[in-house]
């Protein structure tokens, strides 16, 4: 299993999973998946309404990547029935798969972010160490989608007051465990090998809740070996 705060690199090998398939029957695993190039995402769970902006954008990239032989996976940090629920009203044409506990985030080494204790003498580090006026001093606005740059988890209400979603008992229990959990894309070469990652706001708070570029996915896919 990958370091949650050391996450895998281009020229590790991407770890086994089997996850339940949220639009389609039965798992997906590595396994099934070896053999072709594959992007996977792991995103926060639907109470993230950045994540579901980037779950579709995700999968505005499909049509671009299929065409490279690339397969399309998202992992969401939702219960089953809940995601099935959810994209039963929105379908999309990446494969999804649902996994509450974020098993395959950890062995991915998606990083999630930890706070100090309040007076702690030792020295932040993001994001497995900061400090809670570090996190709350953060502005966002990825993509312009907010009025103005917003502290992000007051941005979360404002985008789910716009959709019109409201968190229900799975949602707001995964919030609780998950809230911090960071997005990480990897890029999967058809032997298995990781050749390309991205890491939601490895240069900090300020860069939550972005997309990665879209053109160095594209350039990323691009090299792939056959």
């Amino acid at each position: 299993m990958g370091d949650p705060q050391n996450p895998l690199q281009p020229g590790d090998r991407a770890p086994a999973f089997a996850l339940p398939a949220v639009n389609r029957e039965g798992q997906l695993g590595l396994g099934d998946l070896r053999g072709r190039p594959f992007l996977i995402g792991f995103f926060r769970g639907l109470h993230c309404p950045f994540c579901r902006r980037q779950v579709m954008q995700l999968s505005e990239m499909q049509p671009a990547l299929r065409a490279k032989g690339v397969e399309t996976v998202a992992v969401i940090n939702t219960p089953l029935a809940r995601a099935r629920l959810y994209f039963g009203y929105r379908p999309l044409p990446v494969v999804l798969l649902a996994d509450p506990d974020c098993r395959t985030h950890r062995a991915f080494g998606v990083p999630r972010v930890g706070f100090l204790p309040e007076g702690s003498a030792e020295p932040p580090a993001w994001p497995a160490r900061t400090t809670v006026a570090r996190f709350e001093a953060a502005r966002i606005n990825p993509g312009g989608v907010l009025p103005q740059p917003l502290q992000p988890m007051a941005a979360n209400p404002v985008l789910n007051a716009r959709d019109g979603f409201a968190l229900d008992e799975d949602d707001e229990a995964i919030f609780a465990a998950h809230g911090t959990q960071l997005v990480g894309h990897y890029l999967v070469d058809a032997a298995g090998v990781i050749v390309w990652t991205h890491i939601e706001a490895r240069e900090g708070p300020d860069r939550l809740c972005y997309f990665p570029d879209a053109a160095e996915i594209i350039t990323a896919a691009d090299g792939l070996r056959g």
